[in-house]
């Protein structure tokens, strides 16, 4: 049970779970059937819980340096070899889903799980660290689409709107880090813009998602947006001007970073209620 738990806290539980989440929310959006909605949500899970430990086990000598002892592997409470085992498995588990819903759906997922283990495995140390996410997200939108019958790749609007919900994440998600990062020789681009200028440019970019989603989903014609998509893009709109605001009158901080992580929420569940 110990073993379990120090592999599940491995996996970076809060984003996979998140994740997940919003492939439940797409698949719906994309009104599949049940049994592809089951599948999809589990090869996305899996794919999610690979990354995450395949993540915490190449890192884990580099954690342990700077005493991250809330990372189980480096604590020491799992080996990296067992759970580089595990992420294995569920990388295999992933793509075997995937090939049963579709081949467009095996082919982006693939590319997306093959994105994420790359920068695993040495992008995060590059000036190219954020291409990942941006190539991750904004196929991610897709997974839903491709899975149904006859499947197409999701409207562009959708892939802008996920590659800079995934450009915000990495942004802003490695700026409590960025010390221990640079101690350890892992240098991406958020370390190489700063703490301010990486918020900014996140907070900023989940706004140009927010009107790419409103103007894409609409043909341009603002009339035919619906309320619940005008609620969410205000929301959104309010939130990261907030975040851009704070940044300039005082260092980034924790809240910095969970008042872009809330405006990139914000832009997802736009996304979800403009593509339904």
């Amino acid at each position: 049970m110990i073993v379990l738990r120090a592999l599940w806290g491995s996996t970076h539980p809060g984003p996979t779970l998140v994740v997940t989440a919003l492939s439940v929310a797409l698949g719906f959006a994309a009104h599949l059937e049940t049994w592809r909605l089951g599948l999809l949500v589990v090869a996305v899970f899996a794919g999610q819980v690979s990354i995450g430990l395949s993540n915490d086990a190449i890192d884990a000598a580099r954690d342990a340096a700077v005493g991250r002892t809330d990372k189980p592997i480096a604590a020491g409470v799992v080996s990296p070899r067992m759970a580089m085992g595990v992420a294995i498995g569920a990388v295999v588990v992933a793509v075997a889903l995937s090939a049963a819903l579709a081949p467009g759906m095996l082919a982006a997922h693939a590319l997306l799980l093959a994105s994420g283990w790359a920068y695993n495995a040495g992008l995060k140390s590059t000036m190219f660290s954020i291409v990942p996410f941006l190539v991750s997200f904004g196929l991610f939108p897709s997974l839903a689409t491709l899975s149904a019958p006859g499947g197409t790749p999701a409207p562009g609007w959708q892939s802008i709107a996920g590659a800079v919900l995934g450009a915000a994440v990495h942004l802003t998600n490695v700026l409590s880090d960025l010390d221990d990062d640079r101690a350890t020789g892992v240098r991406g681009l958020p370390h190489r813009l700063g703490a301010r200028a990486s918020a900014t440019c996140a907070a900023l970019g989940v706004v140009a998602g927010a009107v790419a989603v409103l103007l894409g989903s609409s043909g341009g014609d603002l009339a035919r947006v619906p309320i619940v998509a005008w609620v969410f893009f205000g929301a959104t709109l309010v939130v990261a001007i907030a975040t851009a605001v704070r940044v300039l009158v005082r260092p980034p901080d924790r809240t910095v970073f969970r008042l872009v992580m809330l405006a990139a929420l914000l832009l997802a569940a736009q996304l979800v209620a403009t593509a339904a």
